[in-house]
């Protein structure tokens, strides 16, 4: 069966739901994609570790874009971050964490000067770096360009684990970091 691109509607619900239900989908960036193997949810209210519990600006990019654009910010400095936008019941983000490449990791590996495909894109900076997603993206609909979207197969099953988030330290405890199981594609394996 043909995977076809996530509509809007896929992220009007709860960003848990969402990013547990992202993995195992494919990431199309261009002429590069990889299966999402690690996505992390935030909660736009109550979630002091989410930019909406400090940041006006981010509260504003929730009411001025639709479910399903993305959220690229710059992290300390150093790292893009790609994240998209839930907007259901409760409002909030998909940090999208971690893929295992499938296409264009030749292209990857020379915008991340590496040679590992296990490395390219185990983490959210290193995933941007090797996609090239940068600030131009921010506000970009992820949901009707098939050269910038999620794909899923409705047949593709997959074993999810959920374990707390990592790289934060408010709200660290929350379960709402999801991982494909057994997957070497991680940023940090996850402690059973």
């Amino acid at each position: 069966m043909k995977s076809r691109i996530i509509p809007a509607s896929f992220f009007e619900r709860d960003p848990l739901i969402c990013a547990r239900e992202l993995i195992g989908a494919e990431l199309i960036w261009g002429d590069c994609s990889g299966v999402l193997v690690e996505t992390e949810a935030y909660n736009a209210i109550n979630d002091e570790a989410c930019h909406t519990f400090m940041r006006p600006s981010t509260r504003a990019f929730i009411e001025r874009n639709k479910a399903g654009a993305a959220y690229v910010y710059f992290n300390y400095g150093m790292h893009w971050m790609l994240n998209v936008l839930v907007k259901g019941r409760e409002n909030g983000f998909v940090l999208i964490r971690a893929l295992e490449p499938r296409t264009g990791i030749e292209r990857m590996e020379k915008r991340r000067k590496l040679d590992d495909v296990k490395r390219l894109c185990s983490g959210p900076g290193k995933l941007t770096q090797a996609l090239d997603i940068t600030d131009r993206h921010h506000e970009m609909d992820l949901c009707s360009d098939p050269r910038h979207c999620f794909a899923q197969n409705a047949s593709t099953t997959v074993d999810v684990v959920a374990d707390a988030r990592i790289g934060i330290r408010r709200s660290a405890h929350y379960p709402w970091r999801f991982t494909l199981r057994g997957s070497p594609f991680v940023s940090v394996p996850v402690k059973l």
